[in-house]
């Protein structure tokens, strides 16, 4: 046997033991309150937050939630390793992480939870009020000189770009979208997994510009401006209104979780994301992103119940899709059982 199946048994066995700690607990110590670990993008985060932090208050201590913000493609990473429970994503799993999770032994419970427009946003004093998309891809893509508003129609005023880092899923999507490529842009912007931070140089330089998902903005309005986007009719602001109308094109796109099938075996993980699914609805509107049709939750609810396990979206994400189109997708994959 040669040394690259010993390393990847190894990698297997790995993956299997990781699994079966997340799905029996026996990583925590005796008679602690269980844990439920949950990681990855800061767009998903203010809905994970809320619904942790709620779920909490019913559980009386028993049950706690650690969410954290690492960005996307980091926490699928820490996924696949099988170091959380949950990994919170603003796209699709990838091939190359479907994978990784294969040769792992993780398999994964895929749960859209809300819809999202990417926005961009500058400071309130700039009279930007709309761009077409071909004037974002003069700005973002690749090797991009633009450094002035006046270089794509704006007024004389020095840019200061702020946008996510490599390990975002908005970063992905929105490079996808705009540039025609997933993860090709311009490097010389400040970037920051945590839109908070992006908020923030915005809020506090004349010549930001930044893009982040709409829930960012929604709790920032008084301090940022809103971009249309013109793909071509009209420019369109975004708002809960235009996801969800599918007019906000092509920066809205769903948001996901993705759940460690094994962990769903342990009570407290399918109490915890039974509640998530059944809340989603409410407290996504509340942070500012679009609620999916009450059928769609009622079917992820079911696919949550039998470990349902796959993707629907074949490892890339889906520019332009609308909110019907993404949730009448069917998983590739059919139920596992016990």
């Amino acid at each position: 046997m040669n040394t690259q199946i010993f390393k990847t048994l190894g990698k297997v066995a790995a993956g299997a033991i990781a699994a079966a700690a997340l799905a029996s607990g026996t990583a925590l110590a005796q008679g602690a309150p269980f844990t439920i670990q949950i990681d990855g993008s800061s767009t998903v985060f203010p809905i994970s937050e809320a619904v942790a932090e709620s779920f909490q208050q019913t559980t009386q201590g028993r049950i706690r939630v650690a969410v954290g913000e690492s960005g996307s493609s980091a926490g699928l990473r820490k996924f696949c390793r099988g170091e959380i429970h949950i990994a919170d994503s603003s796209r699709p799993i990838r091939s190359s992480e479907m994978a990784t999770c294969a040769a792992a032994g993780i398999q994964y419970v895929e749960i859209p939870v809300a819809f999202d427009g990417i926005t961009v946003v500058v400071h309130p004093s700039n009279p930007v009020r709309s761009m077409t998309t071909a004037q974002l891809r003069q700005i973002w893509s690749t090797g991009s000189r633009v450094s002035n508003f006046n270089q794509v129609g704006g007024p004389n005023l020095a840019m200061q770009l702020y946008g996510p880092g490599s390990a975002s899923g908005t970063f992905e999507y929105f490079t996808e979208a705009v540039n025609g490529t997933a993860r090709s842009s311009r490097t010389d912007y400040t970037p920051s997994e945590d839109d908070n931070v992006l908020v923030q140089g915005v809020a506090n330089n004349p010549g930001g510009m930044a893009y982040f998902g709409l829930a960012y903005y929604e709790a920032n309005q008084s301090r940022l401006h809103a971009v249309a986007i013109d793909n071509g009719a009209g420019p369109v602001t975004p708002s809960q209104a235009t996801v969800r109308n599918g007019t906000y094109a092509p920066l809205s796109r769903p948001i996901f979780i993705y759940v460690n099938a094994a962990a769903l075996r342990r009570p407290q993980v399918q109490q915890f994301v039974q509640y998530y699914i059944n809340n989603a609805a409410t407290i996504s509107e509340r942070v500012g992103y679009v609620a999916l049709p009450a059928a769609a939750y009622q079917a992820y609810l079911q696919r949550a119940q039998r470990r349902q396990v796959g993707t629907a979206f074949g490892g890339r994400a889906v520019i332009g899709a609308s909110i019907e189109e993404v949730v009448g997708r069917r998983l590739v994959q059919t139920p596992t059982g016990d």
